[in-house]
């Protein structure tokens, strides 16, 4: 699984990120991956739509929603989205 992970990433075609508690401790990911419906995408261009998920470890779940802002703001501000094309579950 992360192989392939890795490989999106480098593909350009999907991007995982881990969530880290301090330097190395893995708590958690996001996942940003194009649309998979077919009335989300463009003939001829690549997904018109981002489907985000995430996820936290159980002895972590207070941060869930912290993270769900803080991964919000992060798309809103660094990505190139257009309003309303980000599909992530509210919290």
């Amino acid at each position: 699984m992360i192989e392939r992970h890795a490989k999106d990433f480098a593909d350009r075609r999907g991007f995982t990120y881990g969530v880290l508690e301090g330097a190395d401790e893995v708590i958690g990911c996001v996942y940003l991956y194009p649309a998979r419906q077919e009335h989300d995408r463009v003939p001829g261009r690549e997904s018109v739509r981002v489907r985000v998920s995430s996820w936290v470890r159980a002895d972590r779940a207070y941060l869930d929603a912290p993270l769900h802002r803080a991964v919000s703001q992060w798309l809103a501000e660094a990505w190139p989205f257009e309003p309303g094309r980000v599909d992530y579950a509210p919290r």
